[in-house]
């Protein structure tokens, strides 16, 4: 199906036309006295230089594994903040805003199940308006008559004359219209009142990197945003979960300019800096103020601009502030350290949200151009793949039209948002007068939302370019190919327990051809796997049904291996720095004969991705774990204490962190180095390559036979190495013992069997045999043979 024919059915179905992804539909009429509202092409130039080049020599082909054996927690969702597109549609005609609500809510829209909720901060009654179309989120305070902005002291919040319970109408209109889709709402700030504000004013400081939230007027602050959200559930009938007090507050973004008359004139939303230190007192105050109330919402927090900001704050918090907060919140429009602040999360036994991102991905306001929803896609596998959160949420998926044209963000215009709208539609409007126009991040969103459900598990996958979940005999496969060429899709089905005989995988892509298009269903092959072919520029959604439980040899942790953890930075490999009980542990150059260097692993407590686990001896007699803040290895005896349970994490590429589980903290190598003889220490998460591991199965199943050649009367020249198998394929040498037979054997021509054993690092024995031939040929070569 074309993406203008799904649109269009789309459009039918909610009895709304809707423009958008290129000529969707007749240009629709311009109001009374206005231009009509065009898409604006971007220049050939500038698109070619957005998509990504061939790469020489690339394979066109990839093979997807998806990893059932270590799911993720319940997955809540997908959703969005409301706010400033809220504020704005909210009171549009019904025609225009349930459209837009079908379009984003809706089981063939978005199909979004979480909604955040702005508490709005508010400007003094006497400053003019200088917020961005949607961004003055009316407060909820009620100013005594003639307030002006110098006027900071009045407000109480145990007076009822003081609330204005009837604010926000707009906002509020959107969440009785999509409650019933909503599985989860959360309340969040940009700023308190101005009154609770340094500056005076609700778009940040005069100084954008001073603390903007009065001192004297935090715990104020927290009894705002609580009396907020008891009313909204009172009035609305909605149970809010969580609440997050302050948006991207450790950042220089939010500061208020102000013109010559005194008046402000930027910047153009809610915001307020807030450092780790007074982040505290907001979590402090606010738990005090839960205490108690109406609401059974807890705090998130900190909803930071990336995830290394994140880190800093959190590090920063005391214990009781960080016990204080029930759900982590993350944004990623800086995208390093995702690994940190899943590694905290899992430390931390708390959930984790990407809980705000959006972006452009292409200059120039544009509605057909696959890049836009490719650069979405690949955020959104990104995200899944490396954060792990229970939760991805958008900031907001309607933007203002005006705002993302020629002039109005930029001079050329941009591509925020996955659906635009004007923000400055009347009450005389419909949706030809005032158009939803869609760009291809509607599109590939869905390739995502309609098929990664709220229940479902986030599995590990082995290609960067993919995410996969399972669900209950379903496992679902979302594959970006942003390449220019087309490209064949292996998907590897092995690592689930049963794959059942009729088992099928359905493709539903998304390129420039078509949005959600749906293929022929595909019979899995007799090994677990099938090959179908995606075009270029295209997010592809498999789905396959059929499949459940995980196999045998699927987990990492097998009963009775062995392992190697070699640190990624130092390439040496994890030994217990004497044979001395108690001691701790180094890092050795990697020696494959060396017993010391194998390790035993085992579950012992928790589940799915947050399973902890011992890391013990290849003896069995200590084990590794966190004592007085060092690393050491104590007695293997009884159950492992807390501080001898290391939770695993990993991207699918065969690198692992172990997260100590009684600290947080992570096993390392000391000062990234790389020295033989290096200590192994525990630090806090960073993402660095020296607090990564490869954790190598060094089992030896069994050893390869091997062929021997002699001529009568001539001993065979037998070898001393043999060659294991282990679970990754065959590898290495191990030294091997024939027994051999009399020189009599070797007398006349035929085939000998000599039997040997090889005996790996562990000690264990492994038969081998060598089968000699006894010739006179002396080499045999392809079709022909040569003789003495």
């Amino acid at each position: 199906m074309s993406r203008r024919t799904h649109v269009q059915m789309l459009a039918a179905g909610i009895g709304a036309l809707v423009l958008g992804a290129g000529a969707l539909a007749p240009a629709a009429a311009a109001p009374p006295g206005a231009a009509p509202r065009p898409a604006v092409p971007v220049p050939a130039a500038n698109l070619s230089a957005a998509l990504p080049a061939a790469v020489p020599g690339a394979l066109p082909a990839v093979t997807v594994r998806p990893d059932p054996s270590s799911p993720g927690q319940e997955f809540e969702g997908w959703g969005t903040s409301l706010v400033w597109f809220a504020n704005a549609t909210g009171g549009y005609p019904d025609e225009i805003r349930n459209a837009l609500a079908d379009m984003l809510f809706g089981e063939d829209g978005l199909n979004l199940n979480i909604a955040r909720y702005n508490v709005g901060g508010g400007n003094a009654p006497d400053v003019p308006d200088y917020l961005r179309p949607g961004g003055a989120v009316e407060g909820w305070w009620n100013a005594p008559e003639g307030t002006v902005r110098t006027d900071v002291d009045w407000w109480d919040a145990q007076d009822p004359a003081d609330w204005n319970l009837d604010a926000d109408a707009t906002q509020r209109w959107w969440v009785d219209r999509i409650k019933d889709d909503i599985t989860h709402w959360e309340a969040f700030s940009n700023s308190p009142p101005y009154f609770q504000t340094v500056s005076g004013y609700v778009s940040g400081g005069l100084d954008s990197s001073a603390e903007q939230i009065r001192a004297d007027r935090v715990d104020d602050f927290a009894a705002y945003l609580v009396g907020v959200v008891e009313h909204l559930e009172d009035s609305h009938g909605i149970q809010v979960d969580t609440i997050d007090p302050v948006n991207e507050p450790n950042t220089p973004y939010w500061g208020t300019k102000l013109g010559t008359d005194g008046n402000p004139t930027g910047g153009r939303q809610e915001g307020a800096h807030v450092g780790p230190e007074m982040q505290q007192q907001v979590i402090t105050a606010l738990a005090g103020e839960l205490d108690g109330s109406a609401t059974d919402a807890v705090i998130s927090a900190m909803d930071e601009t990336n995830p290394g900001t994140f880190a800093t704050n959190w590090n920063a918090y005391s214990q009781d502030v960080q016990d204080a907060v029930g759900q982590l919140n993350v944004h990623t429009y800086g995208t390093g350290q995702r690994t940190t602040v899943r590694d905290i999360a899992k430390g931390e036994a708390k959930p984790l949200w990407m809980s705000e991102v959006g972006g452009s991905w292409l200059t120039g306001q544009n509605f057909d151009s696959m890049v836009p929803g490719l650069g979405m896609a690949r955020q959104v596998v990104d995200d899944l793949r490396e954060l792990e959160p229970t939760a991805w949420v958008l900031w907001q998926p309607v933007e203002d039209y005006d705002n993302m044209a020629p002039g109005g963000e930029s001079a050329v215009g941009s591509n925020w948002g996955s659906l635009q709208i004007p923000f400055d539609c009347t009450a005389q409007d419909t949706l030809e007068t005032c158009p939803i126009y869609t760009n291809t991040k509607y599109d590939t969103l869905r390739n995502f939302t309609h098929f990664i459900r709220p229940g479902d598990h986030l599995v590990q996958v082995n290609d960067t370019s993919s995410v996969a979940a399972v669900g209950d005999g379903t496992a679902t496969v979302v594959h970006v190919n942003s390449g220019a060429t087309s490209r064949s899709v292996t998907l590897d089905l092995s690592a689930f327990g049963k794959v059942s005989r009729n088992a099928t995988v359905t493709p539903t892509i998304t390129d420039a051809a078509g949005a959600l298009t749906q293929g022929t269903p595909v019979r899995v092959q007799e090994a677990a796997a099938t090959t179908i072919d995606v075009p270029a520029q295209s997010v592809t959604t498999f789905l396959v049904d059929g499949v459940r439980g995980v196999a045998r040899d699927a987990a990492l942790a097998q009963p009775g291996h062995v392992y190697r953890l070699q640190g990624v930075q130092s390439g040496n490999s994890l030994t217990p720095s004497d044979a001395t009980a108690g001691t701790g542990a180094v890092v050795r150059t990697t020696d494959t004969a060396q017993a010391g260097q194998l390790w035993q692993l085992a579950a012992v407590a928790g589940e799915g991705n947050r399973t902890r686990y011992t890391v013990t001896t290849e003896a069995g007699d200590r084990r590794a774990a966190e004592l007085d803040g060092a690393v050491a290895l104590v007695a293997a005896d009884g159950e492992p204490a807390l501080a001898a349970q290391w939770i695993l994490s990993t991207t699918g590429d065969g690198t692992y962190t172990l997260v100590n589980a009684a600290t947080g903290q992570l096993l390392e190598v000391g000062g990234q180095s790389t020295a033989d003889g290096a200590p192994v220490t525990l630090w806090t998460a960073n993402s660095n390559a020296n607090q990564r591991w490869a954790i190598i199965d060094e089992t030896v199943l069994s050893v390869q036979d091997v062929d021997v050649f002699t001529v009568p009367g001539t001993a065979p020249v037998l070898p001393q190495t043999v060659v294991p198998v282990l679970r990754t394929g065959a590898r290495g040498t191990l030294p091997v013992t024939w027994t051999v037979p009399s020189e009599r054997r070797w007398s006349v021509p035929g085939t000998v069997r000599v039997r040997g054993v090889a005996v790996d690092a562990t000690g264990a024995r492994h038969r081998v045999t060598a089968t000699v031939e006894v010739d006179t040929l002396v080499a045999t070569l392809p079709a022909r043979a040569k003789a003495i």
